[in-house]
């Protein structure tokens, strides 16, 4: 339950040594700062625009273009075919696959994105995992800290698994979706093809193949013509 082959295919990852010997797919947030520190070896393949800020601990593959105005304070592993947009923050601990796109006003930390993910506007990943075409809609925020600052628990049918870390977003399975202005509290796991509505507020797992909707109901009522008004 919650292994990385539940919520992944690793074959969608160049770093998929990071999962080897990993019980609950979350643990991988550990391995990711000592897999850069000996494995990055930096470098610019890829094509600037204007003049972004790139710090000497990042690697850019080939094809991926980082527009003036972003910042990548690394380590960073950033793959081949990336669209890193004006005003995207790349903090420490990020690696991004192949083909992915990172957009205005997004900030990340400390996490793994799989190939071909989407995270296009206005969006926070910090200590997550996002696996293959995954998607955040405009504004969807994953929370990484609980309010108390205790550490995370993740909530399940099968009950409450307490994961030792005190930073952990979200795990986001292979093609999920994340609707507009959603907010995922720390420990949230959404399964494979799953879609979360706009506008929700989850905490929990969601297994794979599910929708979880949610509707606000709104009351209509006659605008009265004001005296001013002819």
């Amino acid at each position: 339950m919650h292994t990385p082959t539940d919520y992944f295919d690793l074959q969608h990852t160049e770093h998929r040594v990071i999962f080897e010997n990993v019980d609950y797919v979350w643990q991988a947030l550990l391995k990711i700062a000592p897999y850069l520190q000996f494995r990055l070896k930096p470098a610019i393949l890829g094509k600037t625009i204007g003049k972004p800020f790139i710090s000497n601990m990042v690697f850019i593959g080939e094809g991926t273009i980082i527009e003036q105005g972003a910042m990548i304070k690394g380590p960073a592993w950033i793959g081949n075919d990336c669209e890193i947009r004006n005003g995207c923050y790349i903090r420490e601990n990020v690696i991004m696959g192949n083909g992915i796109t990172a957009g205005n006003s997004c900030e990340f930390k400390n996490c793994l994105i799989f190939d071909e993910a989407q995270i296009p506007h206005y969006n926070y990943v910090g200590d997550s995992i996002l696996g293959y075409r995954a998607h955040l809609g405009a504004g969807a925020i994953l929370s990484n800290v609980k309010l108390d600052k205790t550490n995370v628990t993740v909530a399940g049918p099968e009950g409450t698994i307490c994961t030792g870390l005190r930073k952990f977003g979200a795990i986001l399975g292979d093609h999920a979706e994340i609707g507009c202005n959603s907010v995922l509290s720390p420990g949230s796991l959404i399964g494979r093809h799953s879609v979360l509505y706009p506008g929700s507020q989850w905490r929990g797992v969601l297994p794979a193949h599910r929708i979880a909707k949610f509707r606000q109901e709104f009351s209509l009522i006659e605008r009265r013509r004001s005296v001013n008004n002819s």
